[in-house]
């Protein structure tokens, strides 16, 4: 016998709540600059006029200046406002919020000369503001402006724009504000995963002679997860034989906490040790663990090793991070799936203070030069945690990242791309967090089309942690961007540790279960079994990962086992053709 397979793959683009009709526009144009914007997402929501068709009823200033009607050439109406004399002048509406509810924000933005941060926010009568999102705005094209909000309380609020040069008018278009319930928004969640992270599969079973066979019993089991999902380890793991099994029983991939990064390998300059991430990339690749390399380089002057400092003349500092470079990255050359290569560097310019501001991108450079395989990430935080922290939007991680790969293009003659990531660390403060603005980072990063994780994923401590650890995995889990998910809890071993999944005997806490609960969700932790139809076919929806097919056929006495990779760019409608089918007698 042998057996056909077909395997459909679903594409999916955008969210929709439950009664919101699809847009018709796809997101890979959102970090661009357009000449004219895009049509208003959810025909507006609860926004009053949200086109500006009927002029600017509904709109009102926001402190001092003036609102004034405009026009595009293809006869589109936007608003400006203008003479402003406060960062907040701008055009602003009154709506209503509910508490607990989540709204989804848009907007296309355009400033009247060069190029200026631009916020959403949203102020009570009594002057409690929540922050929706940000952008770079420019002269001369739109910029979407995407974002969103959990409503903290319910009431009246005033939604406004706000820049800190005042000399600039703030135009506006297309305003949309969309709010979910909850349950809407899992609802999304759901349908998104049973789109991306599944695929149907169809099994075929014939004979050698292709007739079919009607009524083989075939299993399936999972043997790894097609969604790596990990966590944090540190240099205890070494000697405690039950972190050990917590840790492999549960874990796909994993970056070591501090024993990677220089200031722990190079105390002393020029005396290197890597013993001990030598032994936990060992205990790593034993137990079929990936490892992300953190870091080769951090930006932030307070965790450089102790012998570097501001004394350091820049060429003894470029010479060092040559070496500290050229070291790390040729010991764990091939062995590493992912480099986070200068942590931090939006937050941080301690290398572009001293080298320059392609210090950076020469890391970056270096690194492909000395190993082609990982690939090589940006890794910074409240990129999508904290819209308020205006050093790393997603518009400033975009232009960074654009920067670094033009910069290895012009070195490199043009011929060649860094094979770059998207890491955002995802560390949330205690508290509600913020997934509509969550959401609306990870679709800004993921037009890029470059591979997006969830690096050290941290929800602090405070009332309701674990639930809110949860809203969190769930939201990067559903984005169909995301390859992936890092958690970093600090080893139970620590005084500081803020969210542990573990007691120190390595029972679950709260935080684990969810973890545990999640881990099991995104796989298949049961082995699935089936029957072929009369025309010996069977098809099933599967979790994307690699999987063991036993097939067997009683009545020839017949069986084989082969091995079914299901992922999310199997063709549509592609049959493989298996040979490896072998009957055989059946013992008894």
């Amino acid at each position: 016998m042998k057996i056909s397979f077909i395997l459909w793959h679903a594409c999916f683009l955008l969210y929709l709540g439950d009664t919101i009709q699809a847009l018709s526009y796809d997101y890979s144009a959102t970090t661009e600059c357009l000449e004219e914007a895009w049509k208003v997402q959810y025909g507006g929501g609860i926004i009053q006029n949200p086109e500006f068709t009927n002029g600017i009823e509904g709109w009102t200033m926001f402190g001092q200046g003036k609102l004034e009607e405009r026009i595009t050439k293809d006869g589109n109406k936007f608003i400006a406002a203008l003479n402003r004399t406060q960062p907040s002048d701008s055009l602003s509406q009154r709506i209503q919020i509910q508490k607990g509810k989540i709204y989804a924000f848009s907007a296309w933005i355009q400033i009247s000369q060069g190029s200026e941060v631009i916020s959403v926010k949203f102020r009570s009568p009594g002057g409690k503001y929540l922050h929706g999102g940000t952008v770079i705005a420019e002269q001369g094209c739109w910029s979407m402006l995407k974002g969103g909000i959990v409503a903290a309380f319910s009431g009246p609020v005033d939604l406004f724009f706000e820049t800190k040069n005042t000399a600039d008018e703030i135009w506006v278009d297309n305003v949309s504000l969309q709010p979910f319930t909850k349950k809407q928004w899992k609802s999304q969640q759901e349908k998104t995963i049973a789109k991306v992270r599944k695929s149907k599969v169809k099994l075929h079973v014939t004979n050698k002679d292709n007739t079919s066979v009607a009524g083989a019993k075939i299993t399936l089991k999972q043997i790894k997860s097609g969604f790596p999902t990990g966590c944090e380890i540190n240099q205890n793991i070494l000697n405690s034989k039950k972190y050990q099994d917590w840790f492999a029983s549960r874990f796909s991939v994993t970056a070591f906490g501090n024993e990677m990064k220089w200031y722990f390998t190079e105390k002393t300059r020029g005396q290197e040790d890597y013993t001990i991430p030598d032994a936990m990339l060992q205990f790593c690749e034993q137990n079929n663990i990936d490892v992300r390399g953190h870091n080769i380089i951090w930006d932030d002057p307070r965790y450089q090793p102790t012998w570097i400092n501001n004394e350091t003349s820049p060429q003894e500092l470029k010479d060092a991070a040559e070496n500290r470079t050229k070291s790390v990255v040729l010991r764990y050359k091939g062995r590493l799936i992912h480099w986070d290569v200068v942590n931090e560097n939006l937050h941080f310019s301690f290398y572009e203070n001293k080298l320059g501001e392609n210090a950076s991108a020469e890391v970056y450079a270096r690194t492909y030069e000395l190993d082609q395989k990982p690939i090589l990430f940006m890794n910074e935080y409240n990129t999508i945690e904290l819209s308020q922290d205006e050093d790393s939007i997603p518009a400033k991680y975009a232009r960074k990242l654009k920067n670094t790969q033009s910069y290895y293009r012009e070195r490199s003659g043009g011929n060649d791309t860094l094979p770059m990531g998207v890491g955002v660390q995802s560390r949330f403060g205690p508290g509600q967090p913020n997934i509509a603005y969550m959401r609306a980072g990870m679709d800004y990063l993921a037009s890029m089309k470059f591979p997006l994780w969830l690096t050290e994923l941290f929800v602090d401590k405070g009332e309701n942690q674990a639930e809110y650890l949860e809203d969190v995995l769930r939201e990067g889990y559903s984005h169909p961007a995301v390859e992936g998910i890092v958690i970093w809890p600090t080893s139970p071993f620590s005084s500081e540790c803020k969210m542990c999944l573990t007691e120190q005997n390595f029972n679950n806490t709260p935080n684990g279960d969810v973890v545990d609960k999640l881990i099991a969700e995104f796989s298949s932790s049961k082995p699935l079994e089936i029957s072929a139809n009369g025309q010996g076919i069977s098809e099933v929806v599967l979790l994307h990962g690699d999987y063991e097919v036993t097939v067997r056929h009683l009545e020839t006495n017949s069986y084989t086992k082969l091995k079914l990779k299901v992922t999310k760019n199997s063709a549509n409608f592609v049959p493989v053709q298996l040979d490896a089918f072998v009957p055989h007698v059946l013992s008894m």
